[in-house]
């Protein structure tokens, strides 16, 4: 409950000081580079894999039950859209992203230089907290777009050469499945997961507790807590897109 009590205080107060205070422009320019150009490579290849996987698995199955995967191209869009692009995005930056920012924070908090900065009149909040809140739902936004645009070409592509169904054939399906809505949700996602990271994030590493181990064991329930409450938040905002 302490700790339950700890993160929404963040929160409240991280809300509070966002709409209170000048905005950090240098720091937050740092950031967003740290987050989406540092985590783009990786997101696109392993995001463009999991298109990959999921049109020949689904081809597969869908022969042996149906004996037919003209429908596979449709489904395909619709999950990377909906599902692959920002989820698997998150989890990604939640890996390297959310884990570098509990591991600087911690260790910032072990060394007491966020007690410095508090002697210095400087708020931990605003100085630590704002910059990569805001860098990170702008950055995952536009990494789950960016990975959904990319997976959609790669699925085009594996559709063409493995299946046999041209580029023309794979639009005119995805459109009966799949509208601009779904687009807007995958980024909707984007920036409700790039929100909870350096959240999460920075407040596990404002508990760090001394040492190497605390900064360890800090960063691992980060990890964990933040990709938890994203395979949650999917669930909730799927739900509420498609059935309210």
């Amino acid at each position: 409950m302490k700790q339950l009590r700890h993160f929404f205080d963040l929160v409240a107060r991280t809300l509070f000081v966002l709409s209170s205070t000048p905005f950090r422009m240098k720091e937050f320019s740092r950031q967003l580079y740290f987050v989406a150009n540092g985590s783009l490579p990786i997101v696109l290849f392993c995001v463009g894999f999991a298109a990959i996987v999921t049109i020949l698995e689904a081809s597969f199955h869908m022969k042996l039950v149906i004996q037919n995967d003209s429908m596979v191209p449709g489904f395909a869009a619709l999950l990377i859209l909906r599902e692959l692009g920002p989820v698997v995005t998150a989890l990604l930056l939640t890996s390297r992203v959310g884990a570098g920012f509990t591991a600087e924070v911690g260790l910032m908090k072990t060394t007491e230089q966020i007690d410095a900065l508090r002697m210095l009149g400087i708020d931990p909040v605003q100085y630590l907290v704002v910059p990569r809140l805001i860098a990170t739902i702008v950055g995952t936004f536009l990494l789950a777009l960016l990975a959904s645009m990319t997976c959609l070409l790669g699925a085009m592509f594996v559709t063409d050469i493995h299946l046999g169904y041209s580029p023309a054939m794979f639009l005119s399906s995805m459109r009966v499945f799949v509208d601009f809505q779904d687009l807007l949700l995958a980024g909707l996602k984007g920036a409700v997961f790039g929100a909870v990271i350096p959240l999460v994030s920075c407040h596990f590493g404002f508990l760090c507790e001394e040492g190497a181990e605390g900064v360890g064991k800090a960063t691992t329930q980060s990890v964990v807590v933040s990709s938890v409450s994203i395979i949650v938040l999917d669930f909730i905002l799927s739900y509420v897109f498609s059935y309210v």
